[in-house]
């Protein structure tokens, strides 16, 4: 982590410890200044070199509280560097992995894993390394100028460190698991809450709030004794260090007043001893709060390490490009089921589509129709067999090229917050507003368009909220349009449409259709009659495979006794 995120930043880096090293300098120097000042005021003589101290004290200390601020203000910089380059990577990585993972991580525990823990790790990035080799140098510094006063001033306070610091690290072993343990909960926590603010109608409109309630303080209640034990591990590291230092302030002065008495020490000698054991105590303080960070830091370091080695199980090929206008489809004895030892949710399917021709696909739910429209944007990889389009197996291409290549329009929509150009176009500027529009047109949404006080720069809202179900269907079609693929998949796309509002888009979609394959996932009579070919299938099996219009002549055909009896009821 260090290496990728931090050591990169080395302007920064070498700012932070040019820095560093002159605070360091300038707060040993500034004691022998004071203890220089204390000695020449007991004497007699010219007041010019008090005032000479005085300035030096003052301009010292005006110096270190500079460099203080400009520190501060690089370590800043640094930590927000770093942390966002991180989030951005764990984004991307996310956006990379297969549903499966999604599948089994709320977006709330995602959502902490991303911006929670690479919160914890600010400081951690920021100062942790430089600050913690600059107060192991200050000590350093001390203990060197603490021999250069006395051997036995030395000898004492190099114990009164070596104690402080192994009794903190002794300490900071027991807390380490507690820290993980708390993040994991934390993480736990707010997938939960995150969940549940996504399906707040549903909860109110089910009277399901108690029910929540007590989950959430049952969370609570869980995440409480580990607060407290790692609470707990803080108070125990801060209390010894507080005991360390009393005991440390004592061993100095018992050894000054016995220098002192010996006539060792000068009183301006015992003042610069008290100060430096005084700063002693900061460099150590200030490890202490590092390595309660660190524990912080170790407890998200894992998390997030854990999340960059999670390996997506679908990855890119070789890149086969894709033939562009309409294209051929064809399963080929494949089997697919979403546990690998589970049961199979579609069964040695084989099946060919023909460039420019339309499937209907029928089924009752649970059936596996929306399975294979996952499959053919490689959302997932079959267990057995292939899927090729054009004569290339999906495996073979890039995913963006392949999804770039296919389209699929469900019954939900997602509707992201930003202007309708965005949208519609997905961030794509190679896609022309005039193109916008045109497709806008066509789908009939002219007046909706003309409408929007700011044209394509209007913000929607998240989810859509202020859009009707039938004006963000139409929006997702436009984006289809736009996207100009060559195998067009729709998931019961019309489902939630009105039939007035169904009736403005069959024009749009016969003109969609024209120069492309499409597999139509279904519920209505209406939407299928388009379709050249019909595929029932039943647990995950193909019971019924042929062209429409010989399915439909044929009495005994599967197909004919639903238009017989009405396909809604043959597949509730």
């Amino acid at each position: 982590m260090l290496a990728k995120y931090v050591f990169t930043q080395r302007k920064l880096l070498l700012k932070m410890t040019a820095l560093l090293l002159i605070s360091i300098a300038l707060q040993l120097t500034n004691p022998q200044v004071i203890r220089y000042f204390i000695d020449t005021a007991q004497g007699e003589g010219s007041l010019k070199p008090l005032y000479i101290a005085a300035g030096l004290f003052i301009g010292f200390s005006l110096s270190q509280q500079l460099v203080s601020v400009c520190a501060s203000y690089f370590s800043e910089n640094l930590g927000w560097t770093t942390t966002n380059k991180l989030r951005a990577d764990l984004v991307k990585h996310c956006l990379s992995l297969d549903m499966s993972f999604h599948k089994s991580n709320t977006s709330g525990a995602l959502i902490e894993r991303v911006d929670g823990d690479v919160n914890a790790l600010a400081n951690f990035f920021s100062s942790f390394l430089i600050h913690l080799l600059g107060n192991l140098l200050l000590m350093t510094g001390i203990l060197v100028l603490l021999f250069r006063e006395s051997v036995w001033i030395g000898l004492a306070m190099s114990l009164f460190v070596v104690g402080a610091i192994f009794i903190i690290r002794k300490i900071r072993q027991f807390t380490v698991p507690v820290w993980t343990k708390w993040r994991a909960q934390n993480a736990e926590l707010y997938g939960f809450i995150g969940e549940q603010l996504e399906g707040t109608e549903d909860t109110r409109a089910n009277g399901a709030a108690g029910y929540v309630l007590e989950r959430f303080y049952a969370m609570a209640r869980r995440m409480l004794p580990v607060r407290i034990r790692a609470s707990l591990g803080f108070g125990m590291m801060w209390g010894t260090t507080i005991l360390v230092f009393a005991l440390g302030n004592a061993a100095a002065f018992l050894v000054c007043a016995w220098l002192w008495r010996r006539g060792e020490l000068t009183i301006g000698s015992i003042y610069l001893v008290f100060y430096y054991t005084e700063l002693l105590a900061q460099p150590i303080e200030k490890i202490r709060t590092q390595l309660d960070d660190l524990q912080k830091a170790d407890a998200s370091l894992i998390r997030v390490r854990d999340l960059l080695n999670t390996k997506p199980r679908i990855t890119d090929g070789p890149g086969a490009p894709l033939p562009q206008g309409p294209l051929s489809v064809k399963f080929d004895r494949m089997t697919f089921a979403y546990e690998e030892d589970g049961e199979p949710t579609l069964h040695e399917l084989d099946l060919m589509l023909k460039p420019g021709e339309t499937l209907g696909l029928l089924g009752r739910t649970g059936s596996g129709k929306s399975t294979l429209a996952r499959l053919l944007l490689r959302f997932y990889d079959p267990q057995q067999g292939k899927i090729e389009l054009s004569g290339i197996d999906i495996r073979n291409c890039k995913l963006q090229e392949l999804r770039s290549g296919v389209a699929m329009v469900t019954q939900n929509i997602e509707i992201m917050e930003g202007t309708v150009r965005d949208n519609l176009a997905l961030f794509d500027e190679r896609i022309r507003d005039e193109d916008i529009i045109d497709v806008l047109k066509e789908l009939g949404l002219q007046e909706w368009y003309f409408a929007l006080p700011d044209g394509l720069d209007t913000v929607l809202s998240s989810g859509g909220g202020s859009l009707s179900a039938g004006e963000a269907q139409l929006l997702a079609f436009a984006r289809v349009f736009l996207t100009n693929p060559g195998l067009v998949i729709l998931d019961e796309a019309s489902s939630r449409l009105d039939p007035l509002t169904e009736n403005r888009i069959e024009t749009a979609i016969n003109r969609l259709l024209e120069s492309r394959t499409c597999i139509m996932i279904a519920h209505r009579l209406s939407t299928v009659q388009r379709a050249d070919q019909i595929l029932i299938l039943e647990s995950g099996r193909i019971v019924e495979y042929g062209p429409r219009a010989d399915l439909a002549a044929d009495p005994g055909s599967r197909f004919s006794r639903m238009l017989s009896v009405g396909l809604e009821e043959v597949l509730a």
